[in-house]
């Protein structure tokens, strides 16, 4: 695999029993610690988030041998109960993209998987070096904000990380993967110099900073499965029919935004 396709793992939660008892979004603590000590056998060498963007944007700039990207959405209380204890046993890097609304009050994330981690629990996650990412602030498809509720979701997420942290983030993860050209603009102009979608294939410098790419690790990944998705082997028919349902979805997206356009504000 060249060292300019990079596999960017894209986890949720890490629980024996999701809440949600078919939620494919959420993967077993031992099924995740075998997919870790594959990337360890196979001499992968996990990056951040902000490490891989570094080395691109850096005329010259080389990546290791067989860099990969382990990075988790949301913010579930399982990735510091059971990714964290393995990750710091391996001395892998990861990147943490947390929801900053879901992490306070009642936790509540409107039927996920697991519950959420606390600030405590995140401030633990970056002490143990994880990178703390933002994924906006209350989870919403971004592309369908105005730029009023868009900007304050970006803001609002990048300012609490800031506050409970007590440093920026500077990467950022689409809710859903869902962006648009402005979109993409606005995060920049936040102040995140990169970003992550999905997509389902391996990254490449040639994405941009603010599209790079994901494969998506599900409960239903089986241990052949996932040594295909981080050797880059097969996953167009192995995603498929996601990206099918992607495209038909983003038809339906782009017509919610010109009809909302085309309805007058009211004054």
């Amino acid at each position: 695999m060249s060292t300019e396709a990079v596999p960017i793992l894209m986890y949720h939660s890490v629980a024996p029993a999701p809440n949600v008892a078919t939620h494919d979004l959420s993967v077993t603590p031992d099924a995740f610690a075998r997919q870790m000590e594959v990337l360890g056998e196979r001499g992968f060498t996990p990056l951040t988030t902000a490490q891989l963007a570094a080395v691109w944007r850096t005329s010259g700039g080389r990546l290791p041998e067989r860099p990969v990207l382990i990075t988790f959405d949301d913010g579930y209380e399982g990735v510091h109960r059971y990714a964290l204890p393995v990750l710091a046993r391996l001395g892998f890097a990861s990147t943490v993209f947390v929801s900053t609304g879901w992490l306070r009050g009642e936790h509540d994330t409107g039927g996920g998987p697991d519950r959420m981690l606390d600030w405590d629990q995140v401030r633990e996650l970056a002490a143990a070096g994880a990178e703390i990412g933002g994924h906006s602030h209350t989870h919403p498809e971004l592309d369908q904000l105005d730029d009023d509720a868009l900007g304050f979701e970006l803001r609002a997420c990048r300012d609490i990380v800031t506050d409970q942290v007590g440093t920026r983030p500077v990467s950022f993860a689409y809710p859903y993967g869902y962006s648009s050209r402005r979109v993409r603009t606005r995060v920049r102009e936040t102040g995140f110099d990169q970003a992550l979608a999905v997509g389902n294939d391996l990254a490449r410098r040639a994405q941009g900073p603010y599209a790079l790419r994901r494969v998506t690790v599900r409960r239903s990944t089986g241990p052949e499965e996932f040594e295909r998705l981080v050797t880059g082997r097969s996953i167009v028919r192995t995603f498929a029919g996601d990206r099918a349902l992607t495209k038909g979805y983003a038809v339906v997206r782009r017509a919610r935004q010109v009809r909302r356009k085309a309805i007058p504000s009211r004054v």
